[in-house]
């Protein structure tokens, strides 16, 4: 075992000078929302390094304009049958925000649909360079994550590069820095040993890198400023990956080489690929992913153009110019809508483009994964301070010098979870309107002299037809990513025919249709609490298993359940036939408990795993690097069951001088600077022990955290008694 190897040890040494590199410090001043910096836009390098075709924003924007105006036009004419009502309007203004909304997905869609078509008998030309020569730093952050996920997965990704490199000697251009925010105790000692195993078995084969924040202020946005400050001028382009990342060697390379062969590009962003979910939610989201994702990705690259977005990982950035520009200001106020900015990529983004920098999307580029959230109740707390990161954009949107498009992006961004209550607010207003013209007796006559009546009725042959559109309009996505797959024979053959490819599609519509009235009152709540005030705060994600006990699953979805009674007995108040209509939303709202523990299953997930249903090419045919990580995340999982402690670094001085090592080198106080409160709270409780015991007893998670990062503090206590012993009760007496 590692832990009796290490320990046995005289004197364990961390293989290399140091956990860290030299530092290089240079600045990345705060970017101001109100003005640009001196020298921005700046010139781009080559002609039309940084401009894009209007003929395909007119083509996309300008399609999905005309169809949102022909939509609302119909829906007005449902209306104009009779004299338009305040409520009718209402609805109106509901449809038209969610139709404009559905509309340029779909016709961003229909681009990728063509362009995906067109790749297959055309293939695409893209700027490279031969060899790589840029010095690139991989960046891994992690906030309490599992250490064995971690550490195998770039262990993994960097003896893959140094195999698929070995003639060109590429791999020397890269160096992995795992990004530590981990604030458990236990975590954190986990992430040191990982690191020496690490450094042990890669033997000197990659530069590999460790440092875990003392303070994790701003959170990942942070944490990667912070090693730009210290380290990051040292190196040309930054790959910044997740905690749940994995890339194929090519992909890192190809990334590498277009960025070094366009000296206008600021970000290139990959579109990854989900893998390795197990329980059934898990993988729903990778198939939809798989296969309609890249009709929407690829539409959006080919309309955006070098106006792209940025998602946060599986993307490779100029170090300069993510340094120059993309500072990120604090916002006024406190949480939720002040302070640090929580979806700090799509800002970063916008922030690079406007200091004249192209954003791309590397839609033709496979090799980038991911994983998701195994469970609906693990989506929900993802998406709470997602849906907080994206409202916080309003406050971005004003600012001075953002391309058009970058507003788009974040317009969408807000968009993603302002819908759910538009959603809602249409659906209660429809019912309402039913409701009206059953129960509320109609005025026939008006004071205004008439010879007819005024009926109160509808065009419900138009009403009906303008339904079937927006359906289609809806599910456009669904369809272009179906046909696409059908009519591929290798992923026809892989998958295990089209009549399993089928029921896997109709399985995926008919349970994302049954989560998303849950997911739409999810949302709904998130941005209600948001606006109310509360922040969401930043809780590590589960990535494996999605169970919880039942009672927990139960108080979730009361709210859902109840939710889905109300509006059931609602529509049964005015016929049989609106609450038939309404049946497929309220469902999923009716079973919301049970449907949410069977799709967080494990064992449910590995039934519909072994029939082959929910199947991607990646889950059938595993590329090397899935297979390669899986089995190196096993190795440390085996090596990891015993990990280091507090009590064991107290016990061991050549443990505690590996931890010392290893420790981050920033000066844990500066004189006549600010003193922090758990800075101040752990002093004096170290400083008032008497034994060790007794303030291990007496130090809380948060608290022994701190200290594991501050040598002074951690000296101090190496100084205390064990304990107090039968002589020093005596001599106390």
């Amino acid at each position: 075992m590692l832990q009796d190897n290490l320990l046995t040890e005289t004197a364990p040494k961390l293989q290399g000078d140091s956990a860290m590199p030299p530092e290089r410090p240079a600045p990345m001043p705060e970017q101001s929302l109100k003005s640009l910096s001196v020298g921005f836009p700046r010139q781009s390098t080559t002609a039309g390094g940084v401009t894009s075709k209007v003929s395909r924003r007119v083509m996309v924007v300008g399609s999905a304009l005309l169809l949102s105006t022909f939509a609302i036009y119909e829906m007005l004419q449902v209306f104009s049958v009779a004299a338009v009502t305040p409520l009718e309007y209402l609805v109106l203004l509901l449809f038209a925000i969610n139709f404009c909304w559905i509309a340029l997905a779909f016709c961003s869609g229909v681009a990728g649909f063509v362009a995906l078509i067109k790749r297959r008998f055309v293939k695409a030309k893209t700027q490279s360079v031969k060899v790589l020569t840029d010095n690139v730093a991989i960046l891994m952050p992690t906030y309490n994550e599992q250490p064995d996920r971690v550490f195998s997965a770039v262990e993994t990704m960097a003896l893959d590069l140094r195999e698929y490199t070995k003639d060109t000697q590429e791999f020397q251009c890269f160096s992995w820095f795992i990004l530590s925010d981990t604030t458990d105790p236990t975590i954190a000692l986990a992430e040191e040993q990982a690191f020496w195993l690490l450094r042990k078995r890669l033997d000197g084969r990659a530069n590999v890198y460790y440092r875990r924040r003392r303070k994790n202020t701003a959170r990942k946005s942070g944490n990667v400023e912070d090693f730009c400050t210290r380290w990051g001028s040292a190196y040309t382009s930054l790959l910044v990956l997740d905690a749940d990342s994995l890339m194929q060697s090519q992909c890192i390379v190809e990334l590498g080489r277009r960025m070094q062969a366009d000296p206008d590009a600021g970000l290139i962003q990959t579109i990854p690929y989900l893998v390795k979910g197990v329980t059934l939610l898990a993988r729903l989201q990778q198939f939809a992913a798989r296969f309609y994702g890249p009709v929407i990705g690829t539409g959006l690259a080919w309309w955006v153009q070098k106006e792209g977005n940025f998602w946060g990982h599986n993307a490779i950035i100029r170090t300069e110019a993510f340094m120059q520009a993309a500072g990120l200001p604090v916002l006024k106020g406190k949480p939720p809508f002040g302070g640090h900015i929580l979806s700090h990529d799509f800002v970063e983004a916008a922030l690079i483009r406007r200091a004249g920098w192209s954003v791309k999307i590397a839609a033709d580029l496979p090799g980038s994964f991911e994983e998701c959230p195994p469970s609906i109740i693990d989506m929900a707390v993802r998406d709470r301070r997602w849906c907080q990161g994206n409202l916080q954009h309003t406050r971005v949107l004003p600012a001075k010098g953002l391309h058009w498009i970058s507003r788009l992006h974040l317009v969408t961004g807000i968009m993603s979870y302002l819908s759910s209550p538009f959603w809602l607010l249409l659906i209660l207003s429809g019912l309402l309107l039913a409701l009206q013209a059953h129960y509320i007796r109609p005025e026939y006559f008006t004071d205004q002299f008439s010879l007819f009546p005024k009926w109160p009725v509808m065009d419900s042959d138009r009403a009906l037809r303008l339904f079937y559109i927006t359906m289609g309009i809806l599910f456009g996505p669904k369809i272009f990513g179906t046909l696409l797959l059908l009519t591929d024979r290798q992923y026809v053959s892989v998958l295990g025919g089209r009549l399993r490819i089928m029921t896997s599609i109709l399985l995926e519509i008919l349970v994302s249709a049954l989560i998303a009235p849950i997911m739409m009152f999810i949302h709904c709540g998130a941005v209600f609490a948001i606006i109310s005030g509360k922040d969401s705060g930043w809780a590590p994600q589960r990535r494996d298993d999605g169970s919880l006990p039942w009672s927990d699953v139960i108080y979730r979805h009361r709210y859902h359940v109840l939710a889905g009674i109300l509006l059931g007995y609602a529509a049964y108040l005015d016929s049989w036939t609106l609450l038939a209509w309404m049946s497929p939303a309220l469902i999923g709202l009716w079973i919301a408990i049970p449907l949410s523990a069977f799709t967080a299953s494990q064992k449910v997930g590995k039934w519909f795993m072994a029939k082959h249903l929910l199947a991607t090419p990646e889950e059938v045919e595993p590329p090397k690097i899935l297979l390669a990580a899986a089995n190196a995340r096993d190795e440390y999982e085996a090596s990891l069951k015993e990990i280091w402690n507090v009590r064991m670094l107290l016990d061991k001085p050549e443990l505690m001088e590996l931890h010392m090592q290893i420790m981050d080198k920033l000066p844990t106080h500066v004189p006549g600077g600010k003193i922090e409160s758990m800075d101040a709270i752990a002093r004096v409780k170290v400083q008032e022990a008497q034994t060790q015991d007794a303030l291990l007893a007496n130090l809380d998670n948060k608290e022994m955290g701190y200290i594991l990062g501050n040598p002074l503090l951690l000296q101090t206590m190496q100084r205390l008694p064990k304990s107090i012993t039968e002589s020093d009760l005596v001599s106390i007496c």
